[in-house]
């Protein structure tokens, strides 16, 4: 007599397969959004950063500061927006938000003799509210 040897996998070897594969995505999903989240809020600081180097530029050329992002060539990065609360010739200020982030999270930035928005304290230092 022959043995016929059984071919394929057993349900009980899928179903082990398959809980490996639930346990490692359990690990994994939190900690992309872990790192999704840092890089929302480093493009907003980092748009904070740059619209202060164009308002620089702007004020070396024009001796005033810009309310306009357009005037000033700024584009945000994907999701962020940027809104220049104040300018004149002394100072300027503004904050940024990212549509991936729950709306209490936000960073500003003031510079010279504009009022702070919340949460910038520091003259010139990008502050954020996470």
């Amino acid at each position: 007599m022959r043995r016929t040897i059984p071919r394929g996998f057993t349900l009980i070897e899928l179903l082990i397969v398959v809980v490996i594969i639930g346990l490692l995505a359990a690990i994994a999903i939190p900690k992309f959004q872990a790192v999704r989240k840092k890089s929302h809020r480093a493009a907003m600081m980092s748009d904070l950063r740059n619209l202060a180097s164009l308002q620089e530029l702007h004020h070396a050329n024009t001796f005033t500061f810009s309310t306009s992002t357009v005037d000033l060539e700024f584009s945000a990065s994907d999701g962020v927006t940027v809104t220049v609360n104040s300018a004149d010739a002394t100072g300027w200020s503004a904050s940024a938000t990212h549509a991936a982030l729950p709306g209490g999270e936000s960073c500003a930035y003031y510079q010279g003799s504009a009022t702070a928005v919340a949460p910038a304290t520091v003259e010139g230092q990008v502050a954020c509210s996470f």
